[in-house]
């Protein structure tokens, strides 16, 4: 089981982005950092989603901004096994790291 970072991604603008899957058989409780390298605000969305296309009702995040050589961290994600944290920008620029632990459920 991992634990530390747990994923990470160079986010492209308007293009969904998994940043972590939880393995079969396991939970895992994460925190999120978004970090805007750029120096213009940009917007995010996050999701917990069953797929790479989150629908409506998975985001935890939606359109929150998120200033210039900022950081959004969302913590305390617990994630059943199969969960995709998917995560949108509307710039490029933007660094996501997930950093958690995964736990066996059996």
């Amino acid at each position: 089981m991992a634990t530390g970072r747990l994923g990470t991604a160079n986010l492209l603008a308007g293009t969904n982005a998994t940043v972590y899957t939880v393995p079969a058989t396991t939970f895992a409780v994460v925190t999120l950092s978004l970090c805007n390298r750029s120096n213009s605000a940009i917007t995010a969305r996050v999701s917990l989603s069953t797929t790479a296309t989150p629908t409506a009702d998975e985001f935890v995040e939606y359109d929150t901004e998120i200033m210039p050589k900022g950081v959004l961290e969302r913590t305390g994600l617990v994630m059943q096994a199969g969960l995709n944290l998917v995560v949108q920008t509307s710039s490029a620029n933007v660094s996501a790291v997930a950093i958690g632990i995964e736990t066996p459920t059996a």
